[in-house]
């Protein structure tokens, strides 16, 4: 026996240490992963406590929502092993880990921030108790389904290509190492079971292919379709291709009894094991699958999915087979997609090629394996159309019982490109590109998407950026802030840090609030969290805690720019919504708290035409470059629409006020209008050097007005002192501190007004 084990060893050796390398990856990923921070992982494991409560097999009810959600129509088998698993456990605390982000970006993976779909508290740290344990006891299952599947993808492909050890090991390489396997394989998923037992499927029908049918393999194989029949519905599909695997085998034997008899033996087995989940669905449902409960618990597509949106969200699909972590939310590096992208291309080419030059040289293929492959990857393809036209669920981990067969192709379309001799170094090239990649991926992508700001130091909290020391009712301090950038323009994301210190226990999760305020008092950029975006909620602060916290705030496009968006901060209560009273460091109570402003910038160039060009400099900051006003008559009563042209001539530190005064011989004002430039939307020492600003006015006659001839004048002065600029003409000449536009007739009347 023991030699006998050796000789499978020095034959198999490789395989196994894929192996151990697949376990040890996969309790690295679940281990790295917090807690439900996988696709619908929540409900998965509380289908499993359900039942390891001793409640027994849960019904879907659409007047009440359990824990387990939608995933109690599952069928039982994965979450009867994980009960078996963890009823031991004292999972009282369960309900505590359910505490939700209602700012998290689920499916949103370019959003910053904000990956967690859970508030994680420190105490899901090792050592592991209560329900903590039992979801990790019950994610290690997983892995161990993982590697199952790796080891039947490696024993699929040796009875396809009994001589194709290098094949073999190439192919459950590609499979053990993606990325995002094991991502789901280290968490609690009824997909890995599936998964696991698809795969033990396909082993045994080529198994029964190969060597012929006998009792015991038809059973065998029976016993495990059933098993995966009760683990989830996708299994179905298996049932159609045993049958073409029968009518293979049937052919073979030239003996249609052979058919009969092996599909009278599976489909009493899968009858026996799985058949009375599906009368309790019709039972209590009216339908034999659940899917009408199910689909009425979970998201609908809005609108019928066409193929051209299908296809389009195969991009998607493509990613998250590869590489999409948390809930369709964490991204790896682009490089890191391009790489897989080669991989795929290259593989499909020479598949190809491969088959091309095997046809022009009449070599032999497994076309009826090949045929029955192909054939459940159709199956795989068409359920997942069908999903995804109920709901979208458009993910990669959909079609990972289809992972033997498309390891196998693509290994194979690989091996076509090097000589024969060459297939196990390209073999153990691949495996170490994809191991490389998936064993960075935990700590390059998912640890960090989750990590908490790091605790300021009394060394940093000595050199916190403009500070303010505003305190919100006793419980949060705003110590500082940093505006990242000075202009942003519309689509563009401006950074906002703020440096926050808790004075005293808080029993509330507050809620951060970034704004960004554009003309008219509009919100053009909001950002609303939690601090540490999610991942470091107030109720787990410690007095004195200190935290830098960046917050990206979307631009969205403003009424007018360019224009200035003013800055304002805030503390609220989610639950009531009650805004937190601020306090100045005096202890003046603060309505708002306005950081500052920034630039909003438009992308389109702004281009004018100026109908009366001028050369004036004021300061030598600024030039009057033009104006515009149509007409020189206007009517008592009327209004006078004016236009102004400005160009910066270099940086301007202050905001100066624009006057704009119609007046008579005497230098009586008729009619005024002072504001900032743009309706005082913005300011001057927003403007950039060399940009030309357009300035409209509406100047209301006084309605004692005389009719006669007056002045337009127009200049610029400090408000805080009221000194105006003075004003140099085109040959540097000083005229004083107003420029003269021009003479305006103003006649009798009830109302005029004058256009641009």
């Amino acid at each position: 026996m023991i030699e006998k084990f050796r000789v499978v060893w020095r034959t198999n050796w490789t395989i196994g240490l894929i192996l151990f390398a697949f376990i040890g990856l996969g309790i690295t990923y679940s281990l790295v992963t917090p807690l439900f921070e996988a696709p619908d992982e929540r409900g998965h494991y509380f289908y499993v406590k359900h039942l390891a409560d001793g409640h027994g097999l849960p019904v879907l009810l659409l007047s009440e929502v359990e824990p387990y959600w939608q995933e109690g129509g599952q069928p039982p088998l994965y979450y009867l092993m994980g009960a078996l698993l963890t009823f031991w456990i004292d999972t009282s605390d369960a309900r505590e880990l359910r505490a939700a982000n209602p700012y998290a970006n689920v499916g949103i993976p370019l959003a910053y921030g904000n990956k967690n779909v859970i508030l994680h508290s420190p105490g899901e740290a090792f050592p592991y108790q209560g329900a903590i344990l039992a979801v990790h006891l019950v994610r290690l299952l997983s892995v161990l389904l993982g590697a199952t599947t790796v080891l039947f993808t490696y024993l699929l492909v040796l009875e396809i290509y009994p001589e194709g050890r290098a094949l073999a090991l190439g192919a459950a390489a590609i499979n053990a190492f993606i990325p995002q396997f094991l991502f789901i394989s280290g968490s609690v998923n009824n997909d890995n079971l599936v998964t696991a037992l698809s795969s033990l499927s396909l082993f045994l029908l080529f198994r029964l292919i190969r060597l012929g049918p006998t009792w015991r393999r038809y059973a065998l194989l029976g016993l495990v379709l059933g098993l995966a029949c009760l683990s989830k519905l996708s299994a179905l599909g298996l049932l159609g291709l045993t049958f073409m695997g029968l009518l293979i085998v049937s052919r073979r034997q030239r003996s249609a009894s052979s058919l009969v008899k092996g599909g009278l033996v599976i489909l009493i087995m899968v009858g026996l094991l799985a058949g009375w989940w599906y009368l309790r669905n019709w039972l209590l449902y009216g339908n034999a699958t659940a899917l009408n409960m199910y689909l009425a618990l979970i998201e609908r597509r809005a609108r019928p999915l066409t193929l051209s949106r299908f296809f389009y969200e195969m991009r998607g699909f493509k990613t998250s087979f590869w590489a999409l972590f948390g809930w369709f939310n964490v991204l790896a590096d682009s490089a890191l997609y391009v790489f897989y992208d080669l991989l795929s291309l290259a593989g499909l080419l020479g598949f190809l090629w491969g088959v091309i030059r095997g046809v022009w040289h009449r070599e032999r293929f497994p076309w009826a394996s090949w045929a029955l492959l192909f054939s459940w990857l159709a199956i795989m393809a068409c359920g997942l159309y069908l999903w995804t036209a109920q709901t979208p669920a458009s993910q990669g981990r959909l079609i990972f019982p289809g992972l033997p067969a498309i390891s196998l192709f693509l290994f194979w379309g690989l091996s076509q490109l090097v000589p024969r001799v060459r297939v196990g170094l390209l073999a153990r090239v691949v495996g170490g590109l994809l191991f490389t990649s998936a064993a960075v991926s935990p700590f390059l992508y998912i640890a960090p998407a989750y990590s908490s700001p790091p605790l300021l130091s009394p060394r940093d909290l000595a050199s916190v950026p403009s500070p303010l020391e505003i305190a919100y009712e006793g419980q949060m301090r705003l110590l500082g802030y940093e505006i990242g950038r000075s202009t942003v323009r519309p689509g563009e994301y401006l950074p906002v840090s703020l440096y926050w210190q808790s004075i005293a226990p808080m029993e509330e999760n507050y809620t951060i609030y970034v704004k960004v305020f554009g003309p008219g008092g509009g919100v053009v950029g909001q950002v609303d969290t939690y601090p540490g975006l999610g991942s470091f909620p107030t109720i787990f602060w410690k007095p004195g805690d200190a935290i830098r916290d960046t917050y990206m705030v979307f631009i969205e496009e403003p009424l007018q720019a360019p224009a200035a968006g003013y800055i304002e901060v805030g503390l609220y209560e989610r639950s009531t919504m009650r805004a937190l009273d601020a306090q100045s460091l005096q202890g003046e109570a603060m309505s708002r708290v306005i950081l500052g402003r920034v630039k909003i910038a438009s992308w389109r160039p702004q281009e004018h035409v100026i109908p009366h060009t001028l050369d004036y400099k004021l300061g030598n900051m600024v030039s009057l470059v033009g104006y515009g006003m149509e007409t020189t008559q206007v009517e008592a009563r009327g209004t006078i629409h004016l236009t102004l042209y400005w160009q910066a001539q270099g940086e301007i530190e202050a905001d100066y006020t624009v006057f704009t005064h119609l007046v008579d011989s005497q230098g009586r004002i008729w009619a005024q209008k002072d504001n900032q430039p743009a309706g005082g939307n913005y300011p001057t020492s927003l403007w950039d050097e060399g940009e030309v600003v357009k300035d409209e006015y509406e100047l209301t006659l006084d309605p004692q007005i005389p009719p006669g001839d007056y002045w337009l004048e127009v200049g610029m002065y400090l408000l805080s002192t009221g000194e105006r600029l003075h004003v140099f003409d085109s040959q540097g000449e000083l005229r004083g501190d107003r420029v003269i536009l021009g003479q305006v007739e103003i006649g009798v009347g009830n109302e005029g007004s004058a256009q641009r």
